[in-house]
């Protein structure tokens, strides 16, 4: 069975936007939160893992990754890395090629093809955006959440008509 329309938001990126449709929030599953953010994956090394430690410290502060994100985490880590490398690659080999700028290679029958490094990257990108639109990491994913600061969540929900 397929569906159309808009995929669902999780829950608390409704509640961070605010619920302005005042809508009756379903009772999903409240995954274990994490008590800091535990160690990557093996398989995720290098580029990988540096993204791994910014973006998974910065979820974490956030309170967005609980035991059952880390896959998604690492997915993401990993088509960072991908990308990364093929995007280094792609500008090694354009400074060697100020006509083309490494986007044509030479096949070994001497033809001109398109560089499949540049696809690498393409792909890479376009999970790395998805994955990170999970989270909240893009700028439109952030424009659709209005997040409050934990310092003022125990100030009663009138002290704003009071402060003015």
């Amino acid at each position: 069975m397929t569906t159309t329309g808009r995929r669902p938001l999780p829950t608390h990126l409704k509640l961070l936007r605010g619920n302005p449709g005042q809508r009756k929030l379903p009772n999903e599953p409240q995954p274990e939160q994490l008590p800091d953010v535990p160690e990557p994956p093996p398989f995720i090394t290098g580029y990988a893992a540096d993204e791994w430690w910014i973006t998974g410290t910065e979820l974490h502060r956030m309170g967005l990754l609980t035991k059952i994100d880390c896959a998604t985490l690492a997915a993401y880590c990993h088509a960072y890395g991908q990308w990364r490398m093929a995007a280094e690659a792609l500008a090694r080999m354009a400074a060697n090629d100020p006509v083309m700028n490494g986007q044509i290679i030479k096949t070994k029958y001497g033809d001109a093809a398109a560089n499949p490094l540049v696809n690498i990257a393409r792909k890479h990108a376009g999970d790395m955006v998805r994955y990170a639109a999970e989270f909240g990491l893009t700028p439109a994913a952030r424009s659709r959440i209005s997040a409050t600061n934990p310092a003022d969540s125990s100030q009663s929900k009138f002290a704003g008509l009071i402060a003015g």
